[in-house]
């Protein structure tokens, strides 16, 4: 395979998973902090195309699920009630892509909930938080590497252009927090602003703390790539016929650097990710009632639900994909971008 085939198919596969993210809305069956008290704990149902009479169903059906008798927490199928799992069901409202009011959603059911992957302890419904705990925790490590890498090309770009005692003192600064250890730098952090805030406030909070901490890494690769770039001929020929530092740092320098940057953020938005998922999950981060998928993990942190609903940990599988997605398409991005090497032919030869 190609390396533009690679490329491309990792690209699509990745807004493929966005996209299902974005829309969550739809394929969440339903309101992600919708209760449902006499169900906690509910074990995932089990979808089936054909009923214990031996019946084919063109649509899939599933059963309810029932107490086991002499048992407060095992559940069994009530085989003598069959539900039909529905397709483009109305159902709890909500904004498509955050902009278009609807209510129809992927699919549903009349007279049962149909919980695909299990609920928690308040019987909400496990995917529907999931699929919208994915738009929080994305989001914030989509925003939070937009800071890095806006912070990083800048400092980067500053240090490699101007040189002397800026570059001094930029480098000594990238290179103490690249020896600082990120994840206590993170609670440090979090630890001197208010506890007491709303979601929306937490969740800048978050961003901003993650987005201001990774920034040295781009930066010293930006400004290997500015010092390379400014000593070329196109640019000392544009600055001998009077070009600005502006101009040649806009039209010359800063194209060169597009390559590392984009490869800079397939890498830094799962990491970022992962740094969210533990800042709430340590209850640092996002708080309740609002999903993401760090806090859809703090209830792992209970010995009784660690050992007995295994449902509870696939929150933890959700970021999987991305992951390999992001770091496949840094992987190829990488090589894409690789500068062609000339190989030097020796002129000897042995006869």
């Amino acid at each position: 395979m190609t390396q533009r085939r690679k490329f491309t198919r990792w690209l699509i596969v990745l807004v493929t998973l966005h996209g299902i993210i974005a829309a969550a809305g739809f394929f969440a069956p339903y309101d992600p902090v919708e209760q449902d008290r006499e169900r906690p704990y509910f074990p995932p149902v089990h979808i089936h195309m054909m009923d214990t009479q031996g019946h084919f169903h063109l649509r899939p059906v599933f059963y309810p699920l029932r107490l086991r008798a002499g048992s407060f927490d095992q559940y069994e199928e009530d085989t003598a009630t069959t539900v039909p799992l529905k397709f483009f069901q109305r159902g709890a409202a909500y904004r498509l892509l955050g902009i278009v009011p609807s209510h129809l959603h992927l699919f549903g059911a009349t007279g049962a909930r149909v919980y695909l992957l299990g609920s928690d302890a308040y019987g909400r419904d496990q995917l529907s938080r999931i699929l919208y705990g994915g738009q929080v925790s994305l989001l914030a490590g989509l925003l939070g590497a937009t800071v890095t890498l806006f912070l990083g090309a800048l400092i980067g770009m500053a240090a490699g252009y101007f040189g002397g005692w800026r570059d001094e003192l930029l480098m000594r600064i990238a290179e103490l927090f690249l020896a600082l250890p990120w994840l206590y730098l993170l609670f440090a952090l979090r630890a001197f602003l208010p506890l007491a805030v709303s979601p929306l406030e937490a969740f800048l909070l978050v961003v901003i703390v993650i987005g201001m901490v990774g920034w040295a890494r781009p930066a010293r690769l930006v400004r290997g790539v500015v010092l390379s770039v400014k000593e070329r001929d196109f640019v000392r020929a544009a600055r001998g016929f009077g070009a600005s530092d502006v101009y040649l740092l806009r039209r010359h320098i800063l194209p060169e650097t597009a390559s590392v940057l984009l490869t800079q953020a397939a890498i830094l938005v799962p990491q970022f990710v992962l740094a969210e998922m533990t800042l709430s999950f340590l209850g640092l981060g996002v708080p309740e009632p609002m999903s993401s998928w760090g806090n859809l993990l703090a209830a792992l942190q209970q010995y009784n639900v660690l050992v007995s609903y295994w449902w509870m940990y696939l929150p933890a599988l959700a970021i999987v994909p991305f992951f390999l997605g992001y770091l496949s398409l840094a992987s190829a991005l990488q090589q894409r971008t690789r500068p062609y090497k000339i190989e030097e032919k020796s002129s000897w030869s042995p006869s």
